[in-house]
């Protein structure tokens, strides 16, 4: 479904990611996981079209995106989730859920809209008693469930999430991870950027480790955990080719 074939991308005169090669099948979850500053989320915006790729290709569903500007992106189907959910904390949870199928709203009619958005709330049954609340004034984990029912609202083949469970009580990361498993079960895949590895790995079926900018690692979820490279590297032991300790990323 998704291929990056040696990508290349940064910020200015930075390069944050080298080389990165990757891919997504249909009705799988891949998590990406690393600590701060390896690349993660320049990764997500690259694929969405929000950072230009220097170098390489990405490919949706044997299409060259490259190249394409980000709303045609949103538009096809890859919907990208921001870290710090990106909410317009003004508007209430209605409006910001029917933004995110704005660009649909005139094929859709008020019925389409009417239909996918029960479906969110089917899923996320709060946000019904929250639907006229300004979503600044949501708790945490509402508005992690606002953002991710306003992506579902656009009706995604692949879901782009960047570090949902920050910042969120454990009782609703295990919510929102059931949450997950759910909608892959439904045939929405899903790229999933984590931190949190336990999560990570528990809830996909693969997962790549990214590290200063490159693939450090990569496999099955549940060879992956016990990968000696990415114990080193969580502890912050990987060597440079100096060889320095380098600091935790």
């Amino acid at each position: 479904m998704l291929e990056l074939e040696n990508v290349t991308s940064g910020y200015g005169t930075i390069e944050v990611l080298h080389n990165v090669s990757l891919s997504v099948s249909e009705k799988q979850i891949v998590s990406i996981i690393g600590n701060n500053g390896a690349g993660k989320t320049t990764l997500l915006r690259t694929i969405s079209g929000l950072i230009p790729t220097r170098k390489g290709r990405v490919i949706f569903e044997n299409n060259n995106i490259t190249e394409t500007e980000p709303h045609k992106i949103f538009n096809i189907g890859l919907v990208h989730v921001p870290e710090g959910r990106q909410l317009f904390g003004p508007l209430t949870t209605y409006e910001n859920l029917l933004l995110g199928c704005y660009t649909h709203r005139k094929s859709l009619g008020k019925s389409g809209i009417k239909t996918r958005m029960e479906k969110v709330f089917t899923i996320f049954p709060i946000l019904s008693q929250r639907i006229s609340q300004v979503s600044s004034t949501l708790s945490g984990g509402e508005q992690q469930m606002l953002a991710i029912g306003r992506a579902l609202m656009a009706q995604p083949k692949l879901l782009l999430l960047d570090e949902p469970s920050q910042g969120l009580a454990p009782l609703i990361v295990k919510e929102i991870g059931d949450v997950l498993r759910e909608l892959n079960k439904q045939g929405i895949s899903i790229m999933l950027v984590e931190q949190n590895v336990s999560i990570a790995l528990d809830i996909s079926h693969y997962a790549y480790l990214l590290n200063m900018g490159v693939v450090a690692a990569k496999g099955i979820t549940k060879e992956l955990g016990n990968d000696p490279r990415v114990k080193e590297i969580y502890l912050g032991e990987i060597k440079t080719r100096m060889g320095k300790v380098a600091s935790p990323i």
